[in-house]
């Protein structure tokens, strides 16, 4: 980001974190300037619980070390719980992912986090993701189903092919998500009716 007439007159430390809000996914220079000089008004608990809380997350959060989903603990909550199906794991992108499909209330399940998909052209191969992990659960834990519940686009669809390839010599049942989501669309924006359908509606691959 680049300022044009007037530079010169915005403060080193605004400029810097108008610099850094503006990085953000979906932040323009616009907004990130409000969020800066909001957090310049505001009281100064308010801007350190901000600053805390961005330490914390550098700090304390991890991976899960079996499905892979962020916490701040050796297991995620869901892995923990022994009161979720152990038979099942269902598949998917992101950690967003997973948030999305428990605002359902219709999987009690197991998950696995790949952290991303097939993507050869962004320089995203099978070993950039969490699918060597997978397999190995497969074969370590009672699991009768994998849900493939990939993004339902190009680059969601390719993973899921992949996904079933590597897991149809382990004898597990595979299923992927129903067609109830658009095509091109991500998970994480599908509202929670539609995708509990598409969870329920899911077929045989």
């Amino acid at each position: 980001m680049t300022f044009s007439r007037g530079e010169g007159l915005i403060a080193g430390p605004v400029a810097r974190l108008i610099e850094e809000f503006s990085k953000l996914p979906g932040i323009g220079p616009k907004t990130a300037s409000r969020l800066t000089f909001y957090l310049l008004r505001a009281e100064e608990e308010q801007a350190r619980a901000l600053a805390q809380a961005l330490l914390d997350l550098r700090e304390r959060v991890t991976l899960c070390t079996r499905c892979y989903n962020i916490t701040v603990g050796e297991l995620c909550p869901i892995c923990a719980d022994p009161a979720r199906d152990q038979t099942r794991i269902c598949v998917v992108e992101e950690p967003l992912d997973v948030l999305a499909i428990e605002r359902t209330g219709v999987y009690r399940g197991l998950y696995h986090v790949l952290h991303g998909h097939l993507a050869p052209l962004e320089g995203i191969y099978r070993e950039n993701l969490k699918i060597d992990e997978l397999l190995a659960r497969v074969r370590a834990e009672p699991v009768d189903e994998v849900i493939l519940a990939t993004n339902p686009n190009t680059e969601g669809e390719a993973t899921a092919f992949l996904l079933l390839r590597d897991l149809a010599p382990l004898g597990v049942r595979v299923t992927r998500i129903s067609r109830g989501l658009p095509t091109g669309g991500d998970l994480e924006w599908a509202d929670p009716d539609t995708l509990g359908a598409a969870l329920e509606g899911r077929r045989e691959l």
